[in-house]
């Protein structure tokens, strides 16, 4: 089994370090493993090296009889929809009326605040953007060019919230589509910021789908695609490339890089306060409490527990105007103390976490993990409480 396991693991080019990290646990326990000085006998660790490895078979790695697993990914009720109007594209061009792109835009605008503004964010945004989906294709194949332009920066910022709002539930050939195409767009637009907006959504999904060399490269171009204007830039140029570097600070910090991860985080942290004081991206949400927010990621992501919950001690949650990153800032939290053994404080602020955002938490696999670890050990005077919150993100179920 362990040579099987290190097989798959070299086919994908991931490190021990990278694979063990997606497990939950250390490159020592995986390396005894491969070696044979370790059976692998727990079927929930079996499950998550399947997840991570992306094997759709666990007689891969056992060598058993066939057995079905699933990847990760998680079912969400809009996501037929959102399917049927990516794959779904009219290559004719629409014969209705005049396409309005400033009513498209606002649209568009409005949908990302419901995303950071709502607990049910993907059943909100996902139910709207079919819709926009549509709307947005037939906009660009109906105009002409200034019009057609702007009709191309919309379209792209429709597949960067489509790709938002099916994270960790689309299969990955939608992801890749979405991600590809809102890049697409921007580049046919000829607009650097959706280029640079468009190239953080790039560096997500591949830092999610193991290429963390190949994430940081794409977002350290995209920065520097900006950086020579960002004198004289809009606000909002200065905001991605910021945005950008804290993506870099966390992809580094997933590494192990920890020099580079603080490295990118200073460079955010400095774009920040080149901004007025109350400025917030949009879609990215980047702005100074943001900055905040990611230096608890990548202490958290480096192993460095104690650094990650003395930041957030001094954060301000409530000046983070997304619903979304406030949950996610909890989620780190709780991280946190899982790596102190705090259970019952991890387990109070996945109580908070998911208060604040329930789907957030729901479709969100280190939130998961958190509440999963916190169903099997948490005190026995609070497994109630733990057993509750795996009950109302779904964990309960699947494992029945």
């Amino acid at each position: 089994m362990g040579e099987r396991i290190q097989v798959l693991r070299e086919s994908r080019g991931m490190t021990r370090k990278v694979l063990a990290g997606l497990c939950g646990y250390g490159p020592d326990w995986l390396k005894k493993i491969e070696k044979g000085y370790r059976e692998l006998r727990s079927h929930t660790q079996l499950l998550r090296l399947a997840a991570a490895l992306q094997v759709s078979d666990l007689s891969l790695i056992t060598g058993g009889e066939a057995a079905p697993v699933p990847l990760g990914r998680l079912h969400h009720p809009t996501l037929p929809d959102i399917w049927d109007a990516v794959m779904r594209r009219n290559l004719i061009r629409p014969a209705d009326g005049p396409v309005d792109v400033a009513v498209l835009r606002g649209r568009v605008d409005q949908t990302w605040r419901l995303w950071h503004g709502s607990r049910h964010n993907r059943t909100e945004v996902g139910s709207l953007l079919p819709g926009l989906i549509r709307d947005a294709e037939a906009a660009v194949k109906a105009l002409d060019g200034a019009e057609r332009r702007s009709a191309l920066v919309v379209l792209s910022d429709v597949y960067r919230l489509t790709g938002q709002a099916t994270a960790y539930v689309a299969p990955a050939e939608l992801a890749w589509v979405v991600a590809d195409r809102a890049l697409m767009a921007a580049q046919d637009a000829d607009a650097p910021a959706s280029i640079a907006a468009a190239a953080w959504n790039l560096g997500n999904i591949l830092r999610e789908t193991a290429y963390p060399e190949q994430a940081l490269e794409t977002v350290t171009d995209a920065a520097e695609l900006l950086r020579p204007h960002l004198t004289t830039a809009p606000e909002d140029w200065r905001g991605i490339y910021g945005a950008l570097h804290l993506n870099a600070a966390v992809t580094a910090a997933r590494e192990g890089r920890e020099g580079d991860a603080w490295r990118h985080w200073d460079t955010g942290d400095r774009a920040a306060k080149s901004l007025p004081p109350h400025y917030v991206h949009a879609s990215t949400v980047f702005s100074r409490a943001n900055v905040a927010f990611h230096a608890v990621s990548v202490a958290t992501d480096l192993k460095a527990s104690s650094q990650a919950l003395s930041l957030a001690d001094d954060i301000a949650p409530d000046t983070m105007p997304s619903l979304e990153r406030r949950a996610r800032l909890w989620v780190e939290v709780a991280r946190g103390h899982i790596q102190r053994g705090e259970r019952t404080a991890a387990l109070h602020v996945m109580q908070l976490a998911h208060g604040i955002g329930a789907e957030t938490v729901a479709y969100t696999p280190s939130a998961r993990t958190v509440a999963a670890e916190l169903w099997r050990t948490a005190p026995r005077a609070l497994r109630p409480e733990a057993a509750a919150l795996a009950e109302a993100i779904g964990i309960a179920a699947e494992a029945a």
